[in-house]
């Protein structure tokens, strides 16, 4: 049983389309929340993920997810800096379609009954880590193919993806798994408090 199943007991097709809307747009108002960063701004974009996530469980995480990114592909501005389409193009296309592995992790453990703060936070910050697998894999082939950030590869092309893509966020993706976490948890007590 999920957060959004124990809240919302309804699960009808128009419930679940509602619910997939609410939490795309969810996700395309953190996008727009940045906090400033080198080489890229942080934005709250993964936090909400991971609610989402959390609270919806894998199927409708990912659908939600593939909702949020088919807008942007559409041309809306739901993106990071009110992007869109041509995000898809550009050196952090990876980390976009990365989003669907991070919010099936914490969905797959939202579903097998994963509840307890250092649970859940744990869980968060593994799906976080795992981010960066599609997000790096597909700036190193942007750079190979389209020259993208080309002057900072070099010789050695770990050092520089720790460098520009992983070091300045680490930070930031374990604080937004550990806030996750203590919303899903309270989120939780709340409904156990409600019921009790």
């Amino acid at each position: 049983m999920t957060l959004a199943k124990a809240l919302v007991p309804s699960q009808s097709l128009l419930t679940r389309a509602l619910m997939v809307l609410g939490g795309s747009l969810f996700i395309a108002i953190a996008a727009q929340v940045q906090v400033p960063m080198y080489p890229v701004p942080m934005t709250l974009q993964t936090l909400a993920i991971l609610l989402v996530g959390f609270t919806y469980g894998a199927r409708m995480g990912v659908a939600t997810v593939a909702a949020y990114l088919a807008e942007g592909a559409a041309g809306l501005p739901v993106f990071a800096g009110f992007g869109s389409a041509a995000a898809f193009a550009g050196p952090t296309a990876g980390f976009l379609l990365g989003f669907l592995l991070l919010v099936a992790v914490a969905g797959y453990a939202a579903d097998r009954g994963v509840k307890g703060l250092i649970g859940t936070a744990l869980v968060g910050i593994l799906a976080s880590a795992l981010l960066y697998v599609p997000g790096n894999a597909w700036a190193m082939a942007a750079d190979a193919v389209f020259g993208f950030d080309a002057s900072k590869w070099g010789a050695d092309t770990l050092q520089m993806i720790w460098a520009y893509y992983m070091a300045p966020f680490l930070i930031g993706d374990t604080v937004k798994a550990i806030i996750a976490a203590l919303v899903v948890t309270g989120g939780w007590a709340a409904l156990k408090g409600r019921k009790a």
